[in-house]
């Protein structure tokens, strides 16, 4: 019971409720997955507890082009063989992972962590639209690549972007449509994307 005499909230029902929280999981889906846990041995169960913590803990955004990571900069920032001419705008940082399984791009990123969707609430100042006109006033950039997700909010976004880099002169290009119109990159697989980045065309 709680101080003031209302029944605690039990701790199977408390589980389905912040599974209920996560994206694309409905009610029947936390509910499965609590129970899973339930029967899950206890060591299992821990290790996904600490897993979670340390994300938390121990993650931070990179403070050169965003993606997550657990240094700062990240990999790809302090890798000084990559090709510093050329940064792919991308949503997510689940796209910076499907790019690279490629083995095909070679150049920087630079995770926006969204798109604008008016209908969401989300417009332009809450993405990492403006770090990124940062990077490009005054550098030797020769490329940007706008590898926006091909969906109503991701052409947006590219145009949105595409309008604010042209005065700058620098090369605006997007991936070729290898990639399907309505899917998004983390389920593409290697070979599309990697014709997709090859075959890229002026924006």
């Amino acid at each position: 019971m709680t101080t003031d005499g209302a029944p605690a909230a039990a701790p199977v029902a408390r589980l389905a409720d912040e599974f209920s929280k996560l994206p694309g999981i409905g009610p029947k889906t936390a509910q499965r997955l609590t129970y899973y846990l339930v029967r899950m041995p206890e060591e299992e169960a821990r290790a996904l507890a600490e897993a979670i913590v340390a994300v938390k803990e121990r993650i931070v955004l990179c403070g050169v082009c965003y993606n997550i990571t657990e240094s700062d900069p990240c990999v790809v920032c302090a890798n000084p063989r990559r090709d510093r001419n050329r940064i792919c705008v991308v949503e997510e940082a689940l796209d910076v992972l499907a790019l690279e399984r490629t083995n095909t791009y070679r150049g920087m990123y630079h995770v926006l962590h969204g798109v604008i969707s008016p209908m969401n609430g989300i417009g332009p100042d809450d993405l990492r639209i403006r770090p990124l006109l940062d990077r490009l006033h005054g550098s030797d950039i020769e490329e940007v690549i706008l590898a926006t997700n091909p969906n109503l909010e991701g052409e947006a976004t590219s145009m949105y972007i595409q309008q604010l880099i042209a005065p700058l002169g620098i090369r605006i290009t997007r991936p070729a449509r290898g990639l399907p119109v309505g899917g998004d990159l983390e389920y593409a697989d290697e070979a599309t994307l990697a014709r997709a980045i090859e075959g890229r065309q002026e924006f």
